[in-house]
């Protein structure tokens, strides 16, 4: 590595090997000690080298750091320490005092060496000092013995350095660790001026690129800093990193990140998910692109004991081969952690007898007529390909799940073609079509991985899988819908549907009443928020209006002979055979047209004996007026309609009526739900078991 002179001297060191592996640096459940020994596995058999033990909830590490590790702790880590030798990974510690140190007090200083003296003697030969995630207001005491933050810490680092004997690996991690951070930017920042001209050469200086998760990182960007801190920077990368959104997991590849990076940098470190056993990508093609010839020539890598080159670096091809041996780690059952049964039914001890079984009993075999037995059906590449698309990376989805968007939006907004002819209709069909196989991939997927026998592959990704099913589920009813296929789900007419009906919870709503909501989706589209537009009924709405009455009559099949037995007075008003009473119609419109319709007879009992329909007298005496509603499925918003129902019976009122009835059929479960959910609207007890009648006061 070529550094620039820096204050204080030093050994000079030879030829420093390329750092590559991972740092376990994120905030949560730190992982357990079984499944960092099964990552040094990983790692030396992928050809890298080294683990930096970072874990935010780690006490010891950040919050308490002054506390020594305790007898029993310190065994894990001797353990830990050892393991990672073991297996040709370098074990770098990693300590975090920047929430409450202060660096002018001696005292502190001496805490902070001795902590790293206790892990020094449990065999850990490298070490590092974080500064990240602080606040960067300095204490009275530490303004009056320092110029700034960056000579405090620049100033405790190098003596801790010092007083461990000049370790081979130092890392420092500034506070401005990202040019995000930098003030006014990196070529100008008195922090990382500071830190370049005053940090010792021997020690490394860790860097995110140029934001905290960096979309891409470019040679540009690292000469930039390098020049600055006069050191080739080591990478924390956060690309695969997802405790800061609970809901996003990444398993896409490692990517836009040019191998011409690698001669420029003293290494790179994969901060990747939370869950342990869901990193198989990650950190399997961050290998396969440290192992890629960058333009520049060929890099030598060692790989278990052996050295070898490899062409330039491929994410497609990279993200195929690992999931092509991901694929065998789901199908095994020898892992560390994996298990082909539930955990209910282990031993827990060698004392409890185990279920027993007659073993004169055969198989059960289905008979004739009877359902076959359910057969687990072997995951696949292919859904591993699809998962990865789902759950691809911070700032893109894979193709697949592009396409799936794509297809949404334009289904969609193209939703009138699906209502009548038009010169788009068989596009629509055919996209519905394809769409709907989508989803029947998704949920096929689901249903694998659900079976895979390495369980805690599986426990890792549930709640993901288990999340996009539902939501695709949804997308995928609602594109039905809008084909006229079965009934409109009575769902996009209720406030009170079922939880998983919506998404987000409180941090999900809240997102959702700020500003520019939704203006950072990778996937861009307009605004979809409906307007729509009130106006009072005339004449020319009079076939629209016939047109709704039997789109929403048929849900998108033939009528029944049961619904041409059962007409109802509403039926005459909706179809135009009797006219709504003067100033008690109104429409709803959207940007589409005609959405919607409520329409209301004053006097009921003149139309229903015009009609020949007999119709309860004591309903008449008390509701004496009549209400029809409909709203086609794409309003998927109740309001608009309710603000029209309260605009009729505020109009049947001022005519005089004392209250106001509808009649729906039981199988129009949608309007029913509306009625019920209105809350004025209360069922009226009547002999018919097909009609039901919901009437209200005014």
């Amino acid at each position: 590595m070529s550094t620039s002179p820096a204050a204080g001297g030093g050994p000079t060191r030879g030829p420093a090997r390329f750092i590559s592996g991972v740092v376990e640096g994120f905030y949560g459940r730190p992982w357990t000690m079984e499944q960092r020994t099964e990552l040094f596995q990983r790692e030396q058999k992928w050809g890298l080298n080294t683990y930096l033990y970072a874990p935010k909830d780690d006490y010891k590490h950040r919050m308490y750091w002054r506390e020594l590790y305790s007898p029993k702790e310190a065994e894990h880590l001797i353990a830990l320490i050892s393991a990672a030798e073991q297996h040709k990974v370098e074990f770098i510690y990693a300590i975090s005092p920047g929430l409450d140190i202060t660096f002018s007090n001696p005292r502190e200083v001496a805490a902070l060496k001795k902590k790293l003296d206790q892990v020094k003697e449990f065999g850990c030969r490298s070490f590092s000092l974080l500064f990240d995630d602080i606040e960067t207001e300095m204490c009275p005491a530490d303004k009056e013995a320092f110029s700034s933050f960056a000579h405090a810490q620049v100033s405790v680092t190098n003596q801790v350095y010092q007083h461990l004997g000049e370790p081979e690996t130092f890392l420092f991690c500034p506070t401005d660790y990202c040019a995000a951070f930098c003030t006014p930017d990196v070529l100008r920042s008195s922090y990382l001026l500071t830190v370049g001209e005053n940090l010792l050469p021997g020690i490394d200086v860790l860097w995110t690129g140029p934001k905290v998760v960096s979309h891409t990182i470019s040679v540009q960007s690292i000469e930039e800093v390098s020049s600055v801190l006069r050191r080739a920077p080591v990478i924390w990368d956060n690309i695969h990193a997802n405790d800061y959104d609970p809901q996003r997991i990444f398993l896409g590849p490692y990517k836009h990140r040019p191998t011409d990076l690698i001669p420029k940098l003293r290494g790179v470190l994969t901060n990747p998910n939370c869950e342990f056993y869901s990193n198989f990508v990650a950190i399997h093609t961050l290998a396969t692109w440290c192992k890629a010839s960058p333009k520049e020539g060929p890099r030598v890598v060692e790989t278990a004991g052996e050295e070898e080159t490899e062409p330039c670096y491929s994410p497609q091809k990279a993200l195929t081969l690992a999931l092509t041996d991901w694929l065998q780690e789901f199908m095994s059952t020898d892992q560390p952690g994996g298990s082909r049964r539930p955990a209910l039914l282990e031993q827990e001890s060698s004392d409890e007898e185990p279920m027993q079984m007659d073993v004169s009993e055969s198989p059960y075999c289905p008979g004739p007529g009877e359902n076959p037995l359910y057969t687990a059906e072997p995951l696949t590449l292919d859904d591993l390909k699809l998962l990865s698309d789902l759950f691809y990376l911070p700032y893109e989805y894979g193709g697949i799940a592009r396409n799936m968007l794509e297809e949404l939006h334009w289904l969609k907004i193209h939703r009138q073609a699906a209502a009548e002819q038009t010169d788009k209709t068989e596009e629509w069909r055919s996209k519905a079509r394809r769409f709907d196989s989508r989803c029947e991939d998704v949920v096929q997927m689901f249903n694998r991985l659900s079976n895979a026998p390495n369980r805690s592959i599986l426990y890792d990704l549930y709640n993901y899988i288990c999340d996009i099913k539902s939501g695709v589920g949804l997308a995928r009813a609602y594109v039905k819908m809008l084909g006229g296929q079965g009934q409109p789900s009575a769902l996009v007419m209720s406030e009170d549907p079922e939880p998983w009906g919506f998404r987000g919870g409180l941090s999900g709503e809240i997102q959702r009443m700020l500003p520019g909501h939704g203006n950072r989706d990778l996937f861009k589209h307009p605004p979809t928020t409906p307007v729509y537009f009130m106006r009072a009924y005339c004449d020319k709405d009079k076939t629209q209006v016939q047109k709704i009455w039997e789109e929403m009559l048929s849900g998108g099949k033939e009528q029944s002979p049961l619904m041409l037995q059962l007409p109802l007075i509403s039926d005459c008003l909706s179809s135009g055979q009797i006219s709504p009473s003067p100033g008690c119609a109104f429409v709803l419109e959207d940007e589409l047209g005609t959405c919607g319709y409520a329409l209301a007879l004053t006097d009921a009992k003149a139309v229903a004996a015009g009609i020949q329909r007999d119709v309860n007298e004591s309903l008449l005496k008390d509701f004496p007026s009549l209400v029809v509603v409909q709203v086609l499925p794409r309003v998927t918003d109740p309001t608009p309609a309710k603000r029209m129902v309260g605009q009729l019976l505020s109009s049947i009122s001022s005519n005089g009526s004392r209250g106001a009835f509808c009649e729906l059929r039981r199988s129009d479960r949608r309007m029913l739900e509306f009625y019920s959910k209105f809350g004025s609207f209360k069922h009226i007890q009547m002999d018919s078991q097909d009609i039901v009648v919901m009437a209200t006061s005014l």
